[in-house]
């Protein structure tokens, strides 16, 4: 009996301790973890046990302001019957300058075709807009409403932007009884290009795995900073899991001239083209150039017909950017103003030869 209430005893003992044991160190097990090794160049992982706000917090904080609910009627006649129906529509809105300018989607206004265009901001009041730009191969839109002195988004450095950053979507996922949803994950990609159909695609986007759903299309895609790094699209929907964001830098060269000027005027090379793949694939001819933009006619007075560019010619390169597809030379336009001298490399029957073209 005396050793069995000894062994009782020291059991006890021991439960009494591991207990006190596990209340204590958490505080500083996993306020601390480094590795006993102190030669070994190893990462220390510290989780701040305080009751600090988290980033996804701090994040929405500072940018729910500047986003915008986005509601559309656009008429559509029926070919057959010469009846116009209207459908609704719902989408996100990044507020780029406190005057009423706001970028979203091309395809949220119905790629400039919506008939009424409202904008929904964060505390409760709504006005019209008005479309000033759209580009449906970019996917992005200007709108104005007649407001002033509104929360602008912090635009941030698309280009900076790498694999495995913290990425934060915010929109309106399902309609606006959900609005200014919030979700989270990585960045996923880079530069992903995105096959829409048979001859056409989406180039140089980022893929997230927050969750972008239809509604979200024209939010933000957003940094542990809380700036906008890309505009969301739900237009693109590859599979579960997959959200994809245009680069924001893509955009800035449109918004900077809104906020400049208060109105976009694109540079034009002039000419008539097709993605060189959907070229051969169409007419069962192969050319010189693996991939680029085919020219099949030059306008009279261009800047292309200026610089000596021929109807045949691939482009294969502006500048120092490659050019794989029509939308690659859309957004490489898009960087230039008028008068801007840029270096043109077309293929030739097989040879590469070098244009200065003047916008």
């Amino acid at each position: 009996m005396k050793r069995g209430g000894h062994f009782i005893t020291g059991l006890i003992g021991a439960i009494i301790g591991s207990l006190l044991t596990l209340y204590i160190a958490p505080n500083f097990i996993f306020d601390d973890i480094k590795t006993n090794n102190e030669s070994q160049n190893t990462t220390q992982i510290v989780a701040n046990s305080s009751k600090e706000e988290s980033v996804y917090k701090a994040v929405a904080k500072k940018a729910m302001p500047s986003v915008v609910g986005i509601t559309t009627v656009t008429v559509q006649k029926d070919r057959f019957f010469g009846i116009e129906r209207q459908s609704s529509g719902v989408g996100t809105g990044v507020i780029v300058d406190e005057r009423g300018y706001v970028l979203t989607n091309s395809h949220v206004i119905g790629d400039g075709n919506a008939k009424e265009v409202n904008v929904l901001f964060y505390d409760g009041s709504n006005d019209k807009a008005e479309v000033l730009w759209n580009d449906s191969t970019l996917d992005l839109a200007i709108i104005k409403v007649n407001k002033k002195g509104l929360p602008v988004a912090e635009l941030g450095n698309s280009d900076q932007v790498e694999v495995g950053d913290i990425a934060i979507a915010i929109g309106n996922p399902l309609g606006l009884e959900f609005e200014r949803s919030l979700t989270q994950g990585v960045i996923s990609g880079l530069n992903r290009s995105i096959r829409v159909n048979e001859y056409e695609s989406v180039d140089d986007m980022i893929q997230t795995d927050a969750s972008i759903n239809p509604g979200n299309s024209g939010g933000p895609l957003l940094n542990s900073k809380g700036q906008v790094i890309g505009i969301n699209t739900a237009k693109i929907q590859t599979g579960e899991g997959l959200g994809f964001s245009i680069p924001i830098n893509t955009a800035k060269p449109i918004v900077d001239q809104f906020i400049e000027k208060g109105e976009f005027k694109r540079v034009s090379l002039g000419i008539k083209a097709v993605d060189a793949k959907y070229f051969e694939d169409r007419m069962g001819e192969e050319l010189a150039a693996d991939q680029g933009v085919y020219v099949y006619q030059i306008m009279m007075d261009s800047s292309a017909s200026k610089a000596g560019m021929e109807a045949g010619d691939v482009i294969v390169k502006i500048g120092k950017t490659d050019i794989k597809t029509m939308g690659n030379l859309t957004r490489e336009l898009y960087k230039h103003r008028p008068g801007d001298v840029v270096d043109v490399m077309v293929n030739r029957g097989g040879k590469e030869k070098v244009l200065k073209v003047t916008f």
